[in-house]
């Protein structure tokens, strides 16, 4: 049996944590890439990630990482991808593409493009899968089955065709289901499906943890279904989140302006005993997490 060609020869990997190792370990089980280094500036992942065998190889620089690779994944906050891309989007051979995994693109749009020269192929990319979980013991294979992988190129019109329909191969190749979205449209649709629902998580968590102590501790110790689902978003990496919010602050201004206006009519509608209201609206939020099950992405 012929085995097909790897999409991508090799592949650079710049952060080493959950989404770098599961980057990795997808691309070599499913043959979207037939070599993948990494660099890391904590050593400490970057040996963790040879060890588990997550990598082929640890570079010793960005630039080492860089050379020769015909995609570059850039795998780190959001806040620190400008600084990342201009150390090596210069050591990049010509052709070769510069991506990301970021959960805002404007910004990374932003930071990152004056760092890109003439002859690489920046190709912005956010999958939208992952868990609350950090670190490359963390990351595993399937994490990308049936997700989406949104890709945002800086102007899509103006896109090379031939990087945009690679990476898009590349995703495919992982499980990824692919659409591709200014990064302005993709900002403001995460801010409602992702951004949001952390910032919510932050704030019933940090609200228990403002109670009296012996509150708290009966919060944990009782905990139901509905608090674990929430304090499980609140586990997040927290560098990673303050950049999210940092850097997409616009759109998670208004969504959490329309959210707070939807909650004071709820707040409303519980003190004035309304209960044809209170039904009504969990009717309809009752559909709409049977249409996202129906979608596979729960």
């Amino acid at each position: 049996m012929v085995k097909n060609p790897p999409v991508i020869g090799r592949l650079a990997i710049l952060g080493i944590g959950l989404i770098g190792s599961s980057v990795s370990r997808a691309a070599r089980q499913y043959g979207a890439a037939g070599e993948v280094v990494a660099y890391d500036p904590d050593a400490g992942r970057l040996a963790t990630a040879l060890e588990l065998s997550a990598i082929d190889r640890a570079a010793t620089s960005i630039a080492d990482a860089v050379a020769d690779a015909d995609m570059v994944l850039i795998c780190a906050p959001v806040g620190a991808m400008g600084g990342i891309a201009a150390a090596a989007a210069p050591a990049m051979r010509p052709g070769a593409i510069l991506s990301d995994v970021g959960s805002t693109k404007t910004s990374v749009v932003a930071d990152v493009a004056p760092h890109v020269p003439a002859g690489i192929h920046f190709v912005p990319a956010h999958p939208v899968a992952g868990t609350e979980k950090s670190g490359p013991e963390h990351g595993f294979a399937t994490l990308f089955d049936g997700r989406w992988c949104i890709l945002t190129p800086p102007s899509i019109e103006g896109a090379d065709a031939g990087a945009v329909d690679l990476c898009t191969r590349f995703w495919r190749a992982m499980g990824s289901n692919v659409d591709v979205m200014t990064p302005e449209h993709h900002d403001t649709v995460l801010a409602i499906t992702s951004h949001l629902p952390h910032l919510i998580s932050y704030t019933i968590v940090g609200t228990v943890m403002d109670l009296e102590e012996h509150h708290h501790w009966e919060v944990f110790k009782y905990a139901a279904g509905g608090f674990r689902d929430f304090s499980r978003l609140a586990g997040s990496d927290p560098v990673m989140w303050r950049d999210v919010f940092l850097n997409n602050r616009d759109a998670v201004l208004e969504m959490l302006g329309r959210f707070t206006e939807d909650l004071q009519a709820l707040q409303r509608a519980i003190r004035w005993g309304e209960a044809d209201k209170l039904e009504a609206l969990f009717t309809r939020t009752r559909d709409a997490r049977r249409a996202i099950i129906e979608a596979r992405q729960a």
